[in-house]
């Protein structure tokens, strides 16, 4: 017989929401309640009859209620194996009684480190009971419910309800693994705390990673891959992640790769201009700024409206109604933005497949943190590229200095080139690209592609000249010969922004000099791959 009567139940929980509700419906069963502190108090102030923990155990509790729960007439009825005639007997001989159900869940650790709490408060914050409580229950799973989520309640009184005060075992294991994995998170905040908050490591010998299952994804990057979206544990910053969706069918696992990259770069520009991203296979096809959003858009359409079609776009303001009119002009993914108008979001609603995503607020493009990536038998680890430069900091290396337009479409450039993958070229126009060329295996490809995709959208809407023309062009690394630099001057571009560091830097500072280009180093660079 799998079925386990619950005759007595032991709860200590510092979340209590249906804490009371629960109870009463335990008490209508016949079953003992035995409680701590405030769980006690709020159980009685609830009405119900409560047996507090030290009547059990036979000793009060002490040290400021760190000591409570730790004793053998606590653990002895967790851990029994009922149907062990020894175990029997030793709990017969300390007049040990058994407990049938825990209902704990653990001190508010990550919320107390959240809103900054000093350190003592933090270590008091520890919970040593409570986990013990919960693994010597989850254990002891063919005997003993354990329940550490109030969401998890009603199941229970439906279990309860359908057992006639009894739980299965097939609910009793799911609750034990849902257990588990509560301590197993609660521990590897504690440890996170350590590391990084109190001692101030980067990389510590174990590197605890707490994370728990978002939703289920219809499927990875191709059909015949599964995926899954996960969520932080604890504090964390913002992201596309938490944005909430108002319409359209699920994101899948390519929806939420883009859209991040979307809105990180976006981002960027939060205290800027009204500023448009848009974005396909994670690289920014077009980005621009304008006195409006709508004019944003479609400057940042036309840099390349073939590969914009089912692309992403993000925004850096609410989005109002003609720009939302001018998105739905085309095949859109997804679309995001810090909000959008209620005209806006009537406009998207008659399209009933383009997602629309509200963010809220945009993380800092400067915070910190840990960026993860899975390799064969490991992971690669590092701090996030949060790096970024100031008129200030650039060195001029060209005869001539870049104008103040000219220097201002440099640092867009190289803002934009940060969030394109290796190798990239930016050209950048009165704060509009002109021309992306990304992931190219030499960088005077990705010259080459970024104008030839100027030239093309010049043909497209009748321009008289690309808009490389009288441009800014930036390059995320070096250049390593001055072939890629002498192809984007033959694209028209007139200033270049480009970490410089290469061997041959004097060589492409002759060149640039030669055709007249000025030229800025940045001494930093942004791969990515």
């Amino acid at each position: 017989m799998t079925d386990m009567k619950i005759r007595r139940a032991l709860l200590s929980v510092s979340d209590k929401s249906g804490l009371a509700e629960l109870g009463k419906i335990l008490a209508g069963m016949g079953v003992e309640l035995v409680s701590t502190g405030g769980t006690a108090k709020a159980l009685r102030d609830a009405g119900l009859a409560v047996r507090d923990i030290s009547e059990l155990t036979g000793f009060p509790e002490m040290m400021d209620g760190r000591v409570k729960t730790l004793h053998p007439k606590v653990h002895g009825g967790l851990l029994a194996v009922r149907d062990n005639a020894q175990h029997a007997a030793a709990m017969e001989d300390h007049d040990i009684g058994g407990i049938d159900l825990v209902v704990v869940n653990l001190y508010p650790f990550a919320e107390t480190v959240a809103r900054g709490a000093d350190r003592s408060e933090v270590i008091e914050n520890i919970d040593i009971g409570g986990p013990s409580m919960v693994r010597s229950s989850a254990k002891n799973h063919e005997y003993v419910t354990i329940v550490t989520d109030p969401s998890d309640y009603a199941e229970l009184h439906a279990e309860l309800g359908s057992k006639a005060g009894s739980t299965s075992l097939d609910f009793r294991k799911r609750m034990a693994a849902k257990a588990f994995a509560a301590t197993a998170a609660y521990d590897s905040m504690i440890a996170q705390w350590f590391a990084f908050g109190d001692q101030g490591q980067m990389f510590p010998d174990t590197l605890p990673v707490t994370i728990q299952r978002g939703a289920e994804l219809r499927y990875g990057e191709n059909p015949h891959q599964k995926a899954a979206l996960y969520l932080p544990v604890g504090p964390h910053a913002r992201g596309i992640a938490q944005a909430e969706q108002l319409q359209g069918k699920e994101l899948s696992y390519n929806n939420y790769n883009d859209a991040d990259a979307a809105l990180e770069l976006v981002s960027e520009f939060a205290d800027g201009p009204p500023t448009v991203v848009i974005v396909k296979h994670a690289n920014p096809c077009g980005v621009a700024s304008g006195d409006t959003l709508l004019e944003a858009y479609e400057a940042a359409l036309k840099c390349d409206s073939v590969s914009a079609f089912g692309g992403i776009v993000a925004c850096n303001q609410p989005l109002d109604a003609a720009t939302a009119a001018a998105i739905t002009e085309i095949f859109t993914e997804v679309v995001a933005a810090p909000d959008a108008s209620d005209e806006a979001k009537a406009v998207f609603a008659k399209k009933k497949n383009l997602r629309l995503l509200l963010t809220g607020e945009f993380s800092d493009p400067a915070r910190g943190g840990l960026m993860m990536k899975t390799i064969a038998g490991g992971w690669l680890v590092q701090s996030r590229d949060n790096g970024q430069i100031s008129e200030t900091e650039l060195k001029t290396v060209t005869k001539r200095a870049p104008s103040e337009q000219e220097l201002k479409d440099c640092l867009t450039a190289w803002t934009v080139a940060k969030h394109v993958k290796s190798n990239a070229i930016v050209y950048v126009k009165n704060g509009v690209s002109a021309g992306i060329g990304a992931g190219q295996m030499n960088r005077r490809d990705s010259a080459r592609i970024a104008a030839a995709k100027a030239a093309e959208a010049a043909e497209i809407y009748g321009w008289d000249a690309p808009r490389t023309n009288g441009s800014a062009v930036a390059s995320d690394a070096f250049f390593p010969f001055a072939d890629g630099l002498l192809s984007a001057a033959e694209a028209g571009a007139t200033a270049v922004i480009q970490p410089g560091g290469s061997i041959r830097d004097d060589e492409v500072i002759a060149a640039a000099d030669e055709a007249g280009l000025a030229m800025v180093f940045t001494g930093m660079r942004h791969f990515r791959h």
